[in-house]
Formats: C-alpha cells, sequence, structure tokens
C-alpha cells in the first residue's frame, strides 16, 4: 500500500488531501469520520456523509437555543423568524446568503426558496411554470427522473417535449467559440381537451433542463450552454419548432454542486435545484430552488397555504397572496431547525474550499478510471468498460468523481452488477447498482434499444429488482463515488476488490478433492446423519431420526408462514428475531408446540385442523398464488410478542392446485402438484454434506491464522438451514451428483443452492450477530456467474410416473446412492 500511495501521490499529490487547508485528508478521517474504520464508503452521488464535527455543532446549537414556529408570536417564535429572515439575508451570517454565495448568485437578481430536496423544487418550477399549447421542455438525455418528471406538466397543458443529446463539435456564435451541438429526438406531444393547435396563447415560454453533473457517468455540462440556450436557441437548435417564444434554464445541481456549484454571476440561469444532503450529509428532507427573480414572477401558483397568503375567506372565493418570492412559494412552515443546521455544513465546506474539494476527488476518481481501464485478463481481454468521456486523460476536467462501469469476463460476457454489489458487500465497500434513477444516460451508454427497454419491462424488470443481465445485455452499471472526506485507501481497496474478485482464477465453483471418474460416487460410503424439518418458514426446526414425506417434500416443513399486517411474508433476512422461535411436532399427538424467550407460554397448534376456527385466504409468494388458511386472534398475539411486531399466522391449504401467476402474459395456469413445495424458496430439500463444511471451516480457520480474520469463525451446518445432511465422501462430491437414491426412494437434483448473507446471521444467546462470514469466504471459492453455491437442492420424483408407494419415510443412518 505504501509503495503504490507513493505512486499516486507522484501524479495526484499536488491536488489530493487538501494540503493547504487547516486539516489534511488523514486528519478529517481520524477526528470526523471514525465511524468509517471497517468501511469504504463509495457512493456519495446518492448521499454523502455528515461528519462527527458537524453533528456536534448542530447539536450544540439546538440544545443552546429554543426555535419556535416562525408563524407564532411568542419570543421564541419571533428568535426563529430572525434566523429565517436572516436567511434571506444573512440568517446568522450564513443560510440563503450562504446559498447564494455558493452559486455566487447575487441577492439583487436571484431569490432562495427553500423545499423539501431537490425533487420538490424541480416539481415546484414543473407545476408553477406558464406552459402553452405552443410552448416547449427540452431536456438532455442525461436527465435525473425527477427532472423527465417535468414531462407530465408540459404534455399535460399542451406542450411539446423533446429530449435532446448535446455533443462536442466546435461551433462559434456571435464571434465566440462554443464546443457543443444539440440533436433533438422524437417530438412528444398528448392531445389536450380543450386546446386547439394555433390558438394564440399570449406570450410563449420554452424550458431547457440539464444537470451540471450527470448522476450516471459524471460527465460535467458546459454551463456555456446556458447562454447559448438564452441567447441563440434558433441557431443551435437548429429546428423551427423550437424558435416560438422566450426560452428559461433549468439546472439541476443536485449532484453537481457538491464538487463544482453553477456560476450564476457568469451564466444566466433560471433555476437551479440543489439539496443540502448531497452536500454535506445533513440536514435530509431540506433542499431550494435557487431562482432568477423575473423568471419567478413568471410562475403560476395555485395551491396556497399557511404562509403564503396574506389573507382569505374561507366561504367565499377570496384571497390575497403575499408579494415575496419566497413567502409566496414556501408552502406552510418551513423546516426551520433544518434551515438553522446548514449553517454547519456549509462551515466545514468553506474551511476546506469548493476548489480543493474539487481537486481532491476528481484526482481519486482520475486514478480509480485510469487503474481500471489498464485491468486486462490473461488473454489480454480488458476487464472494466467504463462510461462517460474517459478514453483521454486530457478530458478528465470534464469528468465529476464519479465512475459507472461494468465488468467482463475473460470470453466477454458480463459479470452482473448484482454480483459486483453484493461481493462489494462482503468486503466492507458500499457503492450503487442499477441506473441510478437516470434512465436516458442508462439507454444511452449501454446501448439499449426502445425495444429492449420495452421488452425488459414486459419480462418484469423494473428499478431495484435483482435482474441484471437480460439477453446478454447489461441493463445498469455499477457506480462508486467520492466526497471530501474519501482517501486514496478506499479508492485503492475498491480497485484490489475489483482486480482480486474479476481478474482472479478462483472465479469458478471449486469442487475440493473431489474423487476423479465415472464410478467415483458408487466407491464412496455416504449415509444419511440428520433430518430436518422447519414447520415455519425462516423459524426453528427440529431434527428427527425418522420422517415421512410427502408431495410436497419433508411432511410438514415450511407448511407455516408468518405475515405481517401490511400483507409481507416475514422471513428471517428482515426479521431475525424469528430464529429465536423454536418449534417440534409429535406426529402421535397431531400437535405443533411453538416456543420463544419472548413467551412465556409454549403454543400448541393442532395438526388436525377444526374448520370452524379458522378462514380460508389467497395470497401471493415467489409468483405462486397459495390458497392458506388463517388462525385465532390468540394465536396471532402470542407470534407478534415472539418477534416484537404485530403478524398473523398463515398454513398451506394441501388443495390438489396451486395457481401459477405468469406476470409477462398476464395469464393463470396450474402447477404440477407432483413436484409441488409449501412456503420453501426454490426446491422441496436442501441437502449439505457434512465434509463439505468441515473443508469450509478450516478455511475460515486458514483464514484467521492469515491475519483475514481477527477472531476465529467456525460454523455449525445448522447455519445454512438443511433437511438433508449426508456424511462420508470427500467435500463438495454433491455438486456432481444428478439423482440420488436414499434407502427406496429417488431424488432429482436441481443444481447449487445459491447462499445469500442470511448465513451470516448467528443467533447466540438470545442475540443476532451479524458478519461478512461464511459467505465472504465462500464467494472467494464457490463463485460461479454470480451466484455463490453451497449445498444441492432436491426434488422428490417420482417412478414411471407414478407417485412412489410403500415406506414413505426417510431414516436417518440410510446409505445415500448417488448417480
Amino acid at each position: 500500500m505504501a509503495t503504490a500511495k507513493e505512486e499516486f501521490l507522484k501524479e495526484f499529490g499536488e491536488h489530493y488531501g487538501y494540503p493547504n487547508s487547516p486539516k489534511t485528508i488523514d486528519q478529517i478521517r481520524a477526528a470526523e469520520f471514525n465511524r468509517l474504520q471497517n468501511l469504504v464508503y463509495l457512493d456519495h452521488a446518492g448521499a454523502t456523509l455528515y461528519s462527527e464535527l458537524q453533528m456536534e455543532s448542530v447539536f450544540k446549537d439546538l440544545t443552546s437555543n429554543v426555535y419556535g414556529n416562525p408563524h407564532s408570536q411568542s419570543d421564541s417564535s419571533s428568535a426563529t423568524l430572525e434566523i429565517v429572515r436572516d436567511a434571506r439575508q444573512q440568517i446568522m451570517k450564513l443560510s440563503v446568503i450562504q446559498v447564494l454565495d455558493y452559486c455566487n448568485a447575487s441577492p439583487k437578481d436571484y431569490k432562495c426558496i427553500f423545499t423539501s430536496g431537490a425533487t420538490a423544487a424541480l416539481k415546484l418550477v414543473g407545476e408553477a411554470f406558464p406552459w402553452s399549447c405552443n410552448s416547449n421542455f427540452m431536456y438532455t438525455m442525461e436527465n435525473h427522473n425527477s427532472v423527465i418528471g417535468i414531462r407530465e406538466y408540459a404534455l399535460g397543458q399542451g406542450a411539446a417535449a423533446i429530449a435532446v443529446d448535446v455533443e462536442d463539435v466546435h461551433t462559434r456564435i456571435e464571434g465566440e467559440n462554443f464546443s457543443t451541438k444539440i440533436s433533438l429526438h422524437q417530438i412528444q406531444r398528448r392531445k389536450v381537451a380543450g386546446l386547439r393547435e394555433g390558438e394564440p396563447m399570449g406570450d410563449v415560454y420554452n424550458l431547457f433542463a440539464f444537470p451540471s453533473e450527470c448522476n450516471f457517468s459524471g460527465l460535467r455540462f458546459n454551463l456555456d450552454l446556458a447562454k447559448i440556450i438564452k441567447e441563440d436557441s434558433s441557431r443551435i437548435l437548429g429546428t423551427s419548432v423550437c424558435n416560438n417564444g422566450r426560452w428559461l434554464v433549468l439546472i439541476d445541481a443536485a449532484k453537481g454542486s457538491a464538487t463544482m456549484p453553477p456560476d450564476l454571476s457568469k451564466y444566466p440561469v433560471d433555476f437551479v435545484a440543489l439539496s443540502f444532503y448531497k452536500l454535506f450529509g445533513y440536514p435530509t428532507g431540506l433542499g431550494a430552488l435557487v431562482v432568477r427573480n423575473d423568471a419567478a414572477k413568471l410562475l403560476k401558483k395555485s395551491y396556497f397555504s399557511g404562509g403564503t397568503v396574506a389573507a382569505s375567506i374561507a366561504d367565499i372565493d377570496f384571497i390575497k397572496r403575499r408579494e415575496g418570492i419566497e413567502e409566496l412559494f414556501e408552502d406552510g412552515t418551513v423546516s426551520f431547525l433544518s434551515i438553522a443546521s446548514i449553517r454547519h455544513g456549509f462551515k466545514i465546506l468553506n474551511s476546506l474550499t469548493l476548489s480543493a474539494i474539487s481537486r481532491h476527488t476528481t484526482s481519486l476518481a482520475s486514478y480509480t478510471r485510469k487503474t481500471l481501464l489498464a485491468l486486462r485478463h490473461s488473454n489480454g481481454s480488458s476487464v472494466c468498460i467504463l462510461y462517460g468521456r474517459h478514453n483521454s486523460m486530457e478530458m478528465c476536467h470534464e469528468m465529476g468523481p464519479i465512475v459507472s462501469f461494468n465488468l467482463k469476463r475473460p470470453d466477454g460476457s458480463w459479470f452482473g452488477y448484482r454480483e459486483v454489489e453484493k461481493l462489494a458487500s462482503l468486503s466492507g465497500i458500499q457503492l450503487r447498482t442499477g441506473c441510478f434513477c437516470n434512465p436516458g444516460a442508462c439507454a444511452k451508454y449501454l446501448g439499449l434499444s426502445h425495444m429492449d427497454l420495452i421488452s425488459n419491462t414486459e419480462a418484469g424488470h423494473v428499478c431495484w429488482d435483482d435482474h441484471d443481465i437480460i439477453n446478454g445485455k447489461p441493463i445498469g452499471a455499477v457506480r462508486v463515488s467520492f466526497g471530501y472526506m474519501s482517501t486514496y485507501e478506499d479508492a485503492k481497496k475498491f480497485v484490489d476488490f475489483v482486480t482480486s474478485s474479476f481478474m482472479s482464477s478462483r472465479n469458478h465453483v471449486d469442487h475440493g478433492n473431489q474423487l476423479e471418474g465415472v464410478n467415483g460416487f458408487l466407491d464412496t460410503c455416504y449415509y444419511l446423519k440428520s433430518i430436518t424439518i422447519y414447520p415455519i418458514k425462516s423459524c426453528g426446526g427440529f431434527s428427527a431420526r425418522s420422517w415421512p414425506l410427502s408431495n410436497n417434500g419433508l411432511k410438514h416443513d415450511r407448511e407455516w408462514i408468518l405475515k405481517s399486517l401490511s400483507g409481507e411474508i416475514l422471513t428471517l433476512k428482515r426479521v431475525p428475531e424469528m430464529g429465536f422461535i423454536s418449534s417440534f411436532i409429535d406426529l402421535s399427538q397431531g400437535m405443533l408446540f411453538v416456543e420463544s424467550p419472548h413467551c412465556k407460554e409454549k403454543l400448541q397448534i393442532k395438526l388436525q385442523l377444526d374448520f370452524s376456527d379458522v378462514t380460508i385466504q389467497d395470497i401471493e409468494l415467489h409468483g405462486q398464488r397459495y390458497k392458506v388458511y388463517s388462525y385465532s386472534n390468540e394465536t396471532n398475539a402470542w407470534f407478534s410478542e415472539a418477534i416484537g411486531r404485530p403478524c398473523t399466522l398463515l398454513r398451506y391449504s394441501g388443495s390438489n392446485h396451486e395457481f401459477v401467476l405468469d406476470k409477462t402474459k398476464d395469464v393463470v395456469t396450474c402447477k404440477d402438484t407432483n413436484s409441488a413445495v409449501c412456503f420453501a424458496n426454490e426446491a422441496q430439500f436442501l441437502l449439505v454434506s457434512e465434509e463439505s463444511v468441515s473443508d469450509l471451516n478450516k478455511r475460515l480457520s486458514s483464514d484467521v491464522q492469515k491475519g483475514i480474520h481477527v477472531t476465529a469463525t467456525q460454523v455449525n451446518a445448522s447455519r445454512f438451514r438443511p433437511n438433508l445432511l449426508v456424511s462420508g465422501g470427500r467435500a463438495y462430491d454433491e455438486d456432481g451428483w444428478r439423482d440420488i437414491r436414499i434407502g427406496n426412494k429417488y431424488f432429482r437434483s436441481l443444481g447449487g443452492c445459491n447462499r445469500c448473507q442470511i448465513i451470516n446471521l448467528a443467533l447466540n444467546a438470545g442475540r443476532v450477530q451479524k458478519s461478512n462470514e461464511p459467505l465472504a469466504t465462500l464467494a472467494s471459492y464457490r463463485r460461479v456467474k454470480g451466484r455463490i453455491l453451497f449445498g444441492i437442492l432436491l426434488k422428490y420424483e417420482s417412478v414411471n410416473g407414478e407417485q412412489q408407494q410403500g415406506d414413505s419415510w426417510l431414516h436417518v443412518g440410510q446409505e445415500v446412492h448417488p448417480d
């Protein structure tokens, strides 16, 4: 690390680390971000982090002063009103003045309207803009959804909406050189009742919107674009449809202002949207719209509220609005405590200076881009494909502190971004994946056509789901972004993670010392070590020496579930406390016994249903619709107390048919009940090998000796919640099994079980302990195409099309014969 950092500093040392500021980056991290010791946080484009010093100042301020509602007349309210008023002028030598100073905007030309966030600021422009059927709303493809959403207001009023691409082509306008060309996409219009084309609508106003920095690629837009649009739109747009009326310009600076806010003394922008948590982490829920005075006078506001009117009468149509721009547009009570808090964030930024923050973060992003571009697989193919203008290092000044990319395998296929995110999380690295609410840039950089996007949606893909590769194409990207407190060590750990996880020869499933040859399995003796049944999904199970089989797997296995009052099916991943509930079934008594350390009484549930005491309802789980039985209020109250939240107990009805929902075709089909499951996620059985668990524990012990783990981590087979534990042979023999026979019962392997972070939960002494193990170690040698495999899934198999007959029981000690 030391040698690598020396090389980094040779190239970037002039700009890295705030050499001319009161504190160096290492001092800032040690004193103000102690909570980041074991974490690499690289999602500053999503939300940057507040410093501990900042929060101490906020706490001292709020606990030393009394701030009341500024609409009241008490002393505390008057003090607050003075703060808000000073926020328009000096606000205790900060707030609005600092906001305006931040954008280098004169209070004579601009006003600052506080909003609940940047999105609310953008929405305010959209809903109050003077649209007409002759208006145009034009926006770059790289805009966030919060900007594209303005399109709904424009189209709803009969205006045209047009997406554009901005390209670098040398252009000369009125003796000045510009490197901008705008290419228009298709014109969007809607038929709006009551509007007729060609009807005179008075003055025509158009709106052009673009981000100061693209939150997908990090591309910074040349703000000369605002001057071109306002002063000579017809020449740069080159089409008659955009020649009518006056153009106003909106900049979404929510992301870009963190390192390079727009200079409004130089660029005649009409609207700028800001978000304070993007600047310094706290407060959230507060943004601002910096608006030019003459543009504010054009906005048409319909709604009024407390504080925005000088007078109103309840039972007749009478209202007198306030004349001040801020008072007119700030509905209700402003977030005065948050407004009072932002000065402490600005103090942090001002102590470092924005230019130093920009140079610091740009050096880290440039290093990361350069290093990722240089990565090569052993066959010479590129590991990383970057998005944005990155090919020329001379262009780095046009890029913000965002690095967006996807990773490729040596054969040219893509690593899914969800795989990258999953492994990064296991390595203590927090980043962002997907399209980042920027559909235009995502489609543009990934080469996704309209047909691709529509077919992906019809196939069931929605934002934030687990689909990342469809038809061989990535449908999103990986994004890392740097903040003012980011360090070289953060960037280096991330690059090392990419190198070790996606260039390593270990990117495949290691089968351990599996026996060679077709007859290897036949020469080895395997036997059934234990049988475990989990009656209630995600709750504790019990082991049995013998247990009957049913069409659904082990009889009564995952036959019950817990559901929240909002309809969510509760699982161990979301509610770890479910793991403390233990269960046991006594077949001779026909009773399910349930216990919890949070409940004094043991719960007893009869296996034989009393149909006079239950009701039937439908639920959907994993794309399947089930008919289920519900229980009494007393039973539901017991489970609610056990897990600490209201819930209801439901039981699989065992009806002859389950209905499978095909959401892509909007049809309902019947599922083959011969391969049915109750409430299991994927299969009827999960089988784990005792030898595979032992091998994993040896690797975990080895990591401790190498210093990778501070303390020893050993796991029991129960951590994986298997139904069947087998013993014999060598580790990972089960990977090669296709069909197996246990006693005289046959089972078909459905492949490896893809493990998630649920196996990292350890339930000890009534406490839930979370770590990165054993999943992190499994990921180092059991990974294939984004799946971390351990154990195999089984299906109870029919013989010659008929359900198996005879002794339908499994017994501990039976021999296991794999094919």
